[in-house]
């Protein structure tokens, strides 16, 4: 791995180590039918075959010289060892992957090709969301079709609230306040896990802020921006304050209970969540209320970060059949047939259309009928203006996944008061541009 990394490095050139064109990986057989007949495209996804199934049987009959083929994978982890063990030794390399990373940082390991000549007219014909483009691109170039982001927006549980007199929170200054007031009665304002920093990166992008940014030949880093220190201050208080509680996602059974049982008030959350929670909730169901997602108090304009590099679909090095892989990768990912027929029954929900520039259609069904009560016609105007007011400013530089790796340890930190939310991105700031520096990859920072 590392060899292949210094490899990589060394071949990118104007656009650092993202534009690899002519580097790493090589031709494979890519699984792709080179007989007389439609092009067969191997698909990987770890989403239940039933939410799956009926999407690409919709593709097939409907496409005479493309057809997909649907192999389940068991999980996001399984995905990635799977694609590098056959992109390494270019034997049986599918066409087509569920992303599972930043585009640049699967590009610059050589798993991801660049797809941005076959994408082009379907970018002209505008068929994607704006704020959909950025977590698939580095600078100008595509390496995934994009997928589009979830839109984010907050549920409160009213009951609770309504019994001691808080408001809603419009601001994260709101949240602090509420946190204090409900810390008088034994009960935590937000969770924030241990081993998830997805609350400050969202936080920076919500300011505008980003960690990596290209300028001129060089990748700049910067933890310590205007951005990032005002996102750090509200992590902070939180955490100081004793405001907010630390339940981990890896014990989902736990976690449910604890969200469910009037402990914890306020959910991030986005449209994917709510059927689970609608299943799942016991004593709380009805109580919670969809509100929009705070804002900085000196805000200019309602903002909600829309970055989402797991939803586009990547053509792995080595896919004999690029052009037919980003026909099939559109489809699925713009098209009204292949969101109609995610519909399940059982839900009564469709896969979200992240991509696409108006999900309106598909609102409605993503809101569950009982989980906030008398308040579910709320949800779909929180929801469109969550769409809306998406915003993708954040730029994932080429060792993003390593550098997430080291902020959970240091997010982990931070929770435990062990460390503060700016010493931590002070040691961001020093190990990644470190880090970039022994890739050969040119950093100012």
């Amino acid at each position: 791995m590392n060899s292949k990394r210094v490899r990589v490095a060394a071949c990118a050139a104007v656009v650092l180590s993202v534009v690899l064109t002519g580097c790493g990986g090589g031709d494979g057989d890519g699984t792709a039918d080179k007989a007389e007949g439609p092009v067969t495209i191997e698909y990987w996804n770890w989403q239940e075959a039933k939410n799956i199934d009926p999407v690409v049987a919709k593709f097939n009959a409907t496409h005479k010289d493309i057809k997909l083929k649907f192999v389940k994978q068991a999980d996001n982890p399984g995905t990635q060892q799977n694609l590098r063990n056959a992109v390494a030794a270019q034997k049986h390399v599918p066409c087509l992957v569920q992303n599972f990373g930043e585009a640049p940082s699967l590009a610059s390991e050589g798993l991801a090709q660049e797809v941005t000549e076959d994408l082009t007219p379907y970018l002209k014909k505008g068929l994607f969301a704006e704020s959909a483009l950025p977590s698939a691109r580095a600078v100008d170039k595509y390496y995934a079709v994009p997928g589009g982001a979830t839109p984010p927006f907050m549920m409160i549980n009213r009951k609770v609230y309504d019994k001691y007199g808080v408001k809603a929170p419009k601001t994260w200054d709101d949240v602090i306040a509420a946190g204090k007031e409900f810390k008088k009665h034994g009960i935590f304002v937000m969770n924030l896990a241990g081993e998830d920093p997805s609350t400050l990166i969202e936080l920076v992008q919500q300011a505008g802020g980003s960690w990596y940014k290209i300028d001129g030949d060089k990748w700049k880093i910067d933890f310590l921006s205007p951005e990032s220190l005002k996102a750090a201050h509200v992590i902070q208080q939180l955490v100081d304050n004793d405001l907010v509680a630390h339940q981990t996602y890896t014990d989902r059974p736990a976690l449910i209970n604890y969200f469910d049982s009037g402990k914890m008030v306020s959910l991030p959350t986005s449209t994917w969540q709510l059927q689970n929670y609608e299943r799942e909730y016991k004593k709380s169901l009805g109580d919670w209320e969809p509100v929009d997602r705070p804002q900085y108090a000196d805000a200019t304009e309602f903002v909600t970060p829309m970055h989402s590099p797991t939803s586009g679909l990547i053509v792995p090095k080595g896919c004999d059949h690029a052009k037919e892989a980003v026909e099939a990768a559109v489809w699925l990912n713009t098209s009204k047939e292949s969101t109609d027929a995610s519909y399940q029954k059982d839900t009564g929900q469709y896969t979200w259309p992240g991509a696409v520039t108006d999900p309106s259609p598909w609102v409605d069904s993503a809101v569950p009928e009982k989980l906030f009560g008398p308040r579910k016609s709320k949800a779909r105007d929180v929801i469109l203006k969550s769409v809306k007011a998406g915003r993708d400013n954040w730029v994932a530089g080429p060792n993003y996944t390593g550098m997430f790796a080291e902020l959970q340890d240091q997010w982990a930190k931070v929770t435990a008061k062990k460390t503060t939310m700016k010493a931590a991105l002070e040691h961001m700031q020093t190990w990644t541009v470190a880090d970039l520096k022994r890739k050969n990859i040119n950093v100012d920072g």
